[in-house]
């Protein structure tokens, strides 16, 4: 391999001859050797759409030459597009709040657009990384910026994940709306509820996560290019700090506005923070729905053999023909990581010291995983779960004909001490309680028929509970 020779204040570097990257980005490599995860794509794309617009910004500004900004930007939509992504090559994980990765695509851009100008890359007389690519920037205002960029993009990708399932869980609802099964409550008997009911839940606590997330979008739309180091603006043209806003959100598509305070925005991070904890409440319902089926699909034998998870793989090395239901435990455990994703985060945001958080990195990384893993599940989730769940009809009406829960629709009927004693009287001989009141004589058969009617004691209103004193 041929190699160029590049300096800085520290040394010499030796950097492969047909690099795009520089010496800071090969320090970086050097120094960062973490996790071997190379910057997210939508954070390498997120970078290129800030230096994008601020060379542009710059250009109208009349501080940077229109070649060399038009050399800028075509290296910058080359990026954008996906190429050049091998030459970034710091770890995600890194010191310095975010200079390495931003110091990675200055000199990327930097080298290509010295190649588009007909230089050589590694000789920096034609476009420099700091002197035209950062010209008016910092690692402090572009690293956030791109930041929340690949947020909203990783966010959208999800929230459209999300309201599929969704549908899936209300397709579910309207299928088994009628299918009567028995509730319970701590794991015992209550009152009989339909399959259809417990799918419309799992779509209402859903439909409030896509809320949620939503709603903790329209704090990451507020940025602060142009705030610079600390954001004072130091070094900032105001017609750039203008003109770098307005061809972000032309290129980007979303609405960015810039922040009320900047040296609030520059050295907080709660944004960040607002939707990891959206994430995280959404893995929990996630995790809790999973569970549900978990145990509504166990068995077949010696389970509740409620429902019928697809099976999608062999479930034992040693059990023959033994299927378990690995994509709820997908779920499982991908909550368990969104959940301690959310408190690296939660540190992370916390511990920034006056007037910068230098905690950028590892708050993206986590962040990231959380939208990219969380997306996947829910794919998942979806076409290998949801959408083949079938029901075993028979099997819940017999769990309800048998269950002395019923009792309760009783009460206000015959008494609460009486059902009582109906219920434990029930438990112990097998006789089921229909026949109990029968054989005593507390009500007749037409009244039973109404008031035990299952399907009538999951809808609130319908004839029943006061059938007896509606009569009178």
């Amino acid at each position: 391999m041929r190699y160029r020779i590049e300096t800085d204040f520290l040394g010499e570097v030796k950097i492969p001859q047909d690099a795009y990257y520089g010496i800071q980005s090969a320090r970086a490599k050097e120094n960062f050797s973490i996790t071997n995860q190379r910057i997210h794509k939508q954070m390498i794309k997120g970078l290129a759409l800030v230096k994008r617009a601020a060379a542009y910004a710059n250009m109208k500004a009349k501080l940077i030459e229109i070649p060399k900004a038009d050399a800028m930007m075509l290296a910058c939509d080359e990026i954008i597009h996906g190429r050049m992504h091998n030459q970034f090559i710091t770890d995600m994980i890194q010191g310095g709040a975010g200079t390495s990765m931003h110091m990675n695509i200055n000199e990327v851009i930097a080298n290509r657009s010295s190649e588009i100008l007909g230089g050589d890359k590694g000789v920096y007389d034609l476009i420099h990384p700091i002197d035209h690519v950062n010209f008016g920037q910092s690692t402090n205002d572009v690293v956030p910026t791109a930041g929340k960029i690949a947020t909203i993009r990783l966010t959208k990708k999800l929230v459209v994940e999300l309201k599929r399932l969704h549908r899936a869980y209300l397709d579910k609802a309207n299928t088994y709306i009628e299918t009567v099964k028995m509730g319970r409550t701590h794991l015992q008997d209550a009152v009989p509820i339909s399959v259809g009911q417990e799918f419309g839940a799992f779509a209402e606590a859903l439909r409030r996560d896509i809320s949620r997330i939503e709603s903790s979008l329209e704090e990451l739309t507020f940025i602060n290019m142009g705030a610079t180091a600390v954001g004072t603006g130091l070094n900032a043209n105001d017609t750039y700090r203008k003109e770098v806003l307005a061809n972000l959100n032309k290129i980007t598509k979303i609405n960015f506005k810039m922040a009320s305070n900047l040296i609030d925005s520059t050295r907080n991070l709660d944004p960040f923070l607002w939707l990891s904890s959206a994430l995280k409440t959404l893995a929990v319902n996630l995790s809790k729905t999973a569970n549900d089926l978990r145990l509504m699909s166990s068995g077949p034998v010696t389970g509740l053999n409620e429902i019928n998870l697809p099976h999608v793989q062999a479930g034992s090395s040693i059990m023959p023909g033994k299927v378990n239901p690995v994509i709820p435990e997908v779920i499982n455990q991908i909550a368990f990581e969104v959940i301690g994703n959310d408190v690296t985060i939660t540190k992370a945001v916390e511990a920034g010291q006056l007037e910068l958080n230098v905690f950028g990195p590892i708050i993206f990384v986590n962040l990231f995983e959380a939208l990219d893993i969380l997306r996947h599940g829910v794919v998942a989730f979806r076409d290998k779960a949801i959408k083949g769940i079938t029901v075993n009809a028979d099997k819940c009406i017999s769990y309800v004909e048998r269950s002395s829960g019923v009792v309760t629709a009783l009460s206000p009927h015959i008494g609460y001490e009486k059902c009582a004693a109906l219920a434990k009287e029930a438990m112990a001989t097998g006789v089921t309680i229909r026949e109990l009141v029968i054989q005593e004589g507390l009500l007749t058969e037409d009244e039973m028929a109404v008031i035990l009617d299952i399907r009538n004691m999951t809808k609130p209103g319908i004839v029943g509970q006061n059938y007896l004193r509606t009569k009178k």
